[in-house]
């Protein structure tokens, strides 16, 4: 099961919005097919191991990180009755699939076929593997990660907005990498008003290049103040941008991005802002499973206020900015008391060059 996690791993940024399976086919001891899911359209992990193993599957055991499908609301055969005709008299399977359609009934069809099967091995790996896709399974949102760059006591910007740049390059290698293996990234206009970021995921050494999977660019903006010239407008044909506002924008700016080929979406306002549930729930019902939050203090803030962050990823670099007018990772109003500071579950630290990364889960 360990070799079939990390065939799973490598549909990382490729596979959502389907989840990211492996699976490995062994016979007699021995390893005679494996398989992972590449993207949304291509065969499934099960199909491409036991594909491999051929006439060999016969009497074999199949491990699978997920359980197989049995539902024909997809682009792809299900994998239940390909399992059964293959052969193999044993499923070995790590956690049951949250969708609705499939949730348990993979593996009665398989136990109804007569073949042996066991669950829960590797569960809580498995499970950590597609963190987004469970969340997005059960709750119609994108599980939402909150990133920022910061110094040591905690500013992202001085306060002229100068922010370029905190952190250490490695650490912003840390950051594409990330930026590559989810499904949109969202800044606030301020964000794209202060910095005017491409938002981007490249690779390379000095960033240069284009990764070759884009995540969808994001920017909400109830105002409509976003300049025609802004860099997250650029590269259409590579990495496609969303604007997000609210009724009260001006036609007119509508009217000049749709013909420049951005999409406009107005949504809910709620005192003169974007909704952002009414956001996460759109972005939901598009596929969207994963988000990353690059904005400023304040969106920072709003995200946390309306409880939308499911993991936080801090970039921490050795300097101290001072000051009680620089740019705070998180703005808004402070509580007034201790006991309603949002406390991290789950800490992991480790070090990116000159930096310290904390993450942790809300």
């Amino acid at each position: 099961m360990t070799l079939a996690l990390r065939l799973a791993a490598k549909g990382c940024g490729t596979a959502s919005p389907n989840p990211m399976v492996g699976a490995v086919v062994v016979n007699r001891g021995r390893i005679v097919g494996q398989g992972f899911h590449l993207r949304p359209g291509l065969p499934h992990a099960e199909i491409i191991a036991l594909r491999r193993a051929g006439k060999r599957a016969n009497g074999a055991s199949l491990y699978v990180t997920l359980e197989p499908c049995c539902h024909l609301k997809k682009r792809t055969p299900p994998c239940v009755p390909a399992v059964i005709r293959s052969g193999v008299r044993r499923v070995v399977i790590a956690t049951n699939d949250p969708n609705p359609v499939v949730k348990g009934k993979g593996v009665v069809a398989l136990r109804q076929a007569g073949l042996s099967v066991t669950t829960g091995i590797a569960k809580r790996e498995a499970e950590g593997l597609n963190r987004a896709y469970n969340h997005w399974m059960k709750t119609k949102r994108p599980f939402v990660i909150l990133k920022a760059g910061m110094t040591l006591d905690g500013q992202i910007a001085t306060a002229s907005g100068e922010a370029k740049w905190i952190t250490s390059n490695q650490s912003r290698l840390d950051a594409h990498q990330l930026r590559s293996h989810v499904d949109a990234i969202l800044v606030g206009i301020g964000t794209v008003l202060s910095d005017d970021p491409s938002l981007t995921a490249r690779v390379g050494s000095r960033l240069k290049k284009l990764a070759i999977r884009q995540p969808l660019r994001i920017v909400v903006d109830s105002k409509l103040r976003v300049p025609l010239n802004a860099q997250i407008l650029s590269n259409q044909d590579a990495a496609k941008t969303l604007v997000v506002t609210t009724s009260s924008a001006p036609p007119a700016r509508r009217h000049a991005l749709r013909k420049r080929g951005i999409e406009v979406l107005s949504l809910p306002g709620e005192r003169g802002r974007v909704s952002l549930h009414a956001l996460m729930h759109e972005l939901g019902k598009r596929g969207v499973t994963s988000l990353l939050v690059e904005g400023g203090g304040e969106i920072n803030a709003a995200m946390l206020k309306a409880k939308l962050v499911q993991q936080v990823r801090l970039y921490i670099a050795p300097t101290l900015l001072g000051g009680g007018n620089a740019k705070g990772v998180i703005g808004g109003k402070s509580p007034a008391r201790l006991a309603q500071a949002l406390k991290l579950r789950g800490v992991r630290t480790r070090s990116v060059g000159s930096d310290v990364v904390v993450e942790g889960n809300l």
